[in-house]
């Protein structure tokens, strides 16, 4: 009976020995990476206070490369306004690989994209955030695939837009940009609501309440009237001032050289069906 417990007690000991031999062997290889991997988030975050948003991603896939969930998860929220089903599948990945914060911004009403285990992958270029499709953007059969809410917010913007004779494809290609139609979004910079006002903009333009679609539609109509008259309706430059503002534009005669405005406004005209030449890319008096 002794020889036995003995035998039992023996073998307890054995196995406690070799799973801390693994447990050490397991977090040997993190501990390794962790220096890259905190540089890479330092870079990122730097990047994206920057607004240069194709670079921080392309550092947090570093970070993300290392193993490291807390890459994945700020890809998935810096994705989630611009495309919900690519960000779920960042964030479902942070999920697997243990980041709990992950769980609270997955939008399970739009199932996600498939991305295996390379980070990159469904980001155009290596990090940009968008890339032109192949066919034209189908306005129509988009709003179709909305929720309620999001048809009447669709609404709402065509009705203001037609109220301050803006072109509505403008006005709506700006709001799914922004926001994808969130009038609750919030960016890294503070810009809130449906069309995205920063608070100088919203005392700007007298927005009290950014996150009431009505007072949010209507601050970026004002806006928007201003940069229309402001750049002679040349959607190219309107586009790239609701972006970088409108000293930025003046400041190049045109798109400012930032990685970010220069996606935001091929993505803008996308939308509004107006893909740009390169030649219309780069000119001061492009209009539709």
């Amino acid at each position: 009976m002794v020889n036995g417990l003995e035998k039992q007690l023996f073998m307890l000991l054995t196995l406690l020995l070799l799973s801390t031999g693994i447990a050490e062997a397991a977090t040997k290889e993190p501990f390794r990476q962790a220096p890259r991997a905190i540089n890479a988030l330092q870079q990122g975050q730097a990047a994206q206070n920057r607004g240069n948003i194709s670079q921080a991603i392309r550092h947090y896939c570093v970070a993300a490369s290392t193993g490291n969930p807390e890459g994945y998860y700020r890809i998935g929220r810096l994705l989630a306004p611009r495309n919900p089903k690519l960000a779920n599948g960042y964030l479902s990945m942070a999920m697997r690989l243990g980041n709990q914060q992950a769980a609270r911004y997955y939008n399970s009403r739009v199932g996600n994209v498939p991305m295996g285990d390379n980070c990159g992958a469904g980001i155009a270029g290596g990090g940009g955030y968008f890339a032109i499709p192949t066919t034209p953007f189908n306005l129509d059969a988009y709003v179709a695939r909305q929720s309620p809410e999001k048809r009447k917010l669709v609404n709402m913007l065509r009705q203001a837009a037609d109220r301050h004779d803006i072109d509505p494809r403008l006005v709506l290609a700006i709001a799914i940009a922004e926001s994808n139609l969130e009038p609750g979004a919030i960016s890294p910079k503070n810009a809130q609501g449906v069309m995205q006002l920063i608070p100088a903009t919203q005392a700007r333009f007298g927005v009290t309440r950014p996150f009431d679609p009505e007072q949010n539609i209507r601050g970026a109509m004002a806006y928007l009237k201003w940069l229309h008259r402001r750049f002679d309706g040349d959607w190219v430059r309107i586009s790239a001032a609701y972006n970088a503002g409108e000293k930025s534009v003046d400041q190049y005669g045109g798109i400012p050289p930032y990685a970010e405005t220069q996606q935001y406004v091929r993505k803008v005209l996308y939308f509004a069906g107006k893909e740009p030449t390169p030649h219309q890319a780069r000119s001061r008096t492009s209009k539709p």
